[in-house]
């Protein structure tokens, strides 16, 4: 088992109100919670997400953690995004997977990887549904943007 830890920063956010929704906020779903909530007008959202790293019995990569959603193949994280009034609770109405297969090969062992991701959509909207590349491109830290 290798400890991985994601750093996602977002960009480009949609702004505290869009279409029918107030007070918007993104974070990363922890289990079924909203967690690292940030507002959505900020100038950017920066998560850090930990993710383990392990080799299953047939070889291939797998994931755990408590941010890891998904079958077995099929393991993502979510950026979910929620109204969240001021003295009120949470309520999410979409949310954005990023799949960890996508994740470069040479980073399964370990260490730190980041992207730089808009967060709006192309009506204007939070970003939602699943993000792959070319969308998304994920590179060791430290690396060359």
């Amino acid at each position: 088992m290798a400890l991985l830890t994601l750093r996602i920063t977002g960009r480009e956010l949609p702004g505290s109100a869009c279409g029918e929704y107030r007070h918007i906020h993104v974070g990363t779903q922890r289990g079924r919670e909203p967690d690292q909530l940030v507002p959505a007008d900020a100038a950017e959202a920066v998560f850090e997400i930990p993710v383990e790293t392990i080799t299953a019995s047939d070889g291939t990569a797998d994931f755990r953690g408590p941010y890891v959603q998904g079958r077995r193949g099929e393991r993502f994280v979510y950026l979910t995004w929620g109204e969240l009034p001021p003295g009120g609770e949470f309520t999410m109405f979409r949310r954005a997977k990023l799949f960890l297969a996508d994740l470069p090969d040479d980073a399964l062992s370990g260490g730190a990887v980041e992207t730089g991701l808009g967060l709006t959509d192309g009506q204007g909207m939070p970003l939602c549904a699943a993000v792959r590349p070319p969308r998304i491109s994920w590179r060791p830290t430290g690396a060359d943007a």
